[in-house]
């Protein structure tokens, strides 16, 4: 049984993080992230856009899309020289 009081809405630090109270604790089994309570929402908006942009990445992967197209990164490679083959055809 405990017997000493405990210390409630205080600062701690966990693994090397501050967590203030009312900050929100986000967690996967990528990893755990501290949001500050007054960037919650701001976070929260930003998760969710996030979201939204790789289902439809996605949706344009399902029906065909190159991932060198979709994050445009075929006219870097162009400037760097390189070209990018379609089919063997191309190479013959």
């Amino acid at each position: 049984m405990k017997e000493t009081l405990g210390a409630e809405n205080v600062s701690i630090v966990c693994g090397g993080e501050t967590v203030r109270p009312g900050d929100v604790i986000i967690a996967d089994e990528d990893g755990v992230v501290v949001v500050p309570r007054l960037e919650a929402e701001s976070a929260a908006l930003a998760g969710e856009a996030r979201l939204a942009k790789e289902d439809a990445m996605r949706v344009r992967l399902a029906a065909g899309g190159l991932s060198l197209d979709l994050a445009n990164i075929r006219p870097r490679l162009e400037q760097l020289g390189f070209t990018y083959v379609d089919s063997l055809d191309e190479l013959c």
